[in-house]
């Protein structure tokens, strides 16, 4: 039976922005090869699995190139389609099983999701060899997360400018490279902006899992809980950051794009 499968534009209120990803709600099991092969037809940064099970649904997340450990706007995107499709009604909340433990999300105020996901904050460490040729900008703070190498810039234009060597980021491990600076203006607290080849994604559009790191970084500089974040991609996206211990609350809008069938 032919597959229904949806693409969602995540962190954004409006189609062609955000950072879109595709969902496939599994009736039963399938193997990684075979959703690793229709993550790479779809070629977009993150498919997302999602399929039911005790205690809400397992959630796995694919880029063309490998699975991941955790993924923010493709989690946002199986929770918009769990309602918009039906499969779970809209007062409940979704409840997915991950490689990262469990992850909620909840629709908060009128087209907003909020998401529970752990924090991982950065500890500072040197900036590995390379980085900041890589990045052709001199790098005012460096870290590292959990999954990726954080850099402060020196400012929000320095972060819109880039135009990263990607053959060497590649090289530089383990995920990728979040680029980051407080905002310029008063509307927003922090930019950033978001780099993977080495996962297959040379520029993510709008990374929720960037911001489980971003988020306890600029609380800590910033000395607030609640933050307004805007990933300064070509797309571009709004990310609502909440601090709240060891968890980051990630708020984003959505919408469907587009639907089909995997035959």
């Amino acid at each position: 039976m032919p597959l229904r499968i949806v693409q969602v534009d995540a962190f954004t209120d409006k189609p062609f922005t955000g950072n879109p990803a595709a969902v496939c709600v599994l009736p039963h099991p399938r193997e990684a090869r075979w959703m690793q092969e229709v993550a790479r037809e779809m070629n977009l940064s993150e498919t997302a699995f999602v399929e039911r099970r005790a205690g809400g649904f397992g959630l796995r997340w694919f880029t063309p190139a490998t699975e991941v450990d955790l993924c923010g706007h493709a989690t946002l995107a199986s929770a918009h389609v769990l309602w918009e499709d039906g499969h779970l009604p809209p007062e409940e909340q979704a409840r997915f099983h991950t490689r990262s433990g469990l992850l909620t999300a909840t629709r908060g105020e009128p087209g907003w999701i909020e998401l529970d996901f752990p924090a991982t904050p950065p500890e500072s460490a040197p900036a590995p060899p390379g980085l900041e040729a890589a990045l052709g900008r001199p790098v005012k703070y460096a870290g590292r997360s959990r999954f990726d190498h954080l850099a402060e810039l020196e400012s929000e234009p320095a972060v819109r400018d880039l135009e990263p060597d990607m053959a060497a980021l590649r090289q530089l491990g383990p995920r990728g490279v979040i680029v980051t600076s407080r905002a310029a203006s008063a509307e927003f607290d922090f930019v950033s902006r978001f780099f993977a080849p080495a996962a297959g994604v040379d520029e993510d559009p709008v990374t929720g899992s960037a911001h489980c790191c971003l988020g306890p970084f600029w609380a800590g500089r910033l000395g607030k809980r609640a933050l307004l974040a805007y990933q300064a991609s070509a797309r571009g996206g709004v990310v609502r950051v909440g601090v709240a211990g060891d968890r980051v609350l990630l708020a984003g809008q959505s919408v469907t794009v587009m639907r089909g069938t995997l035959v």
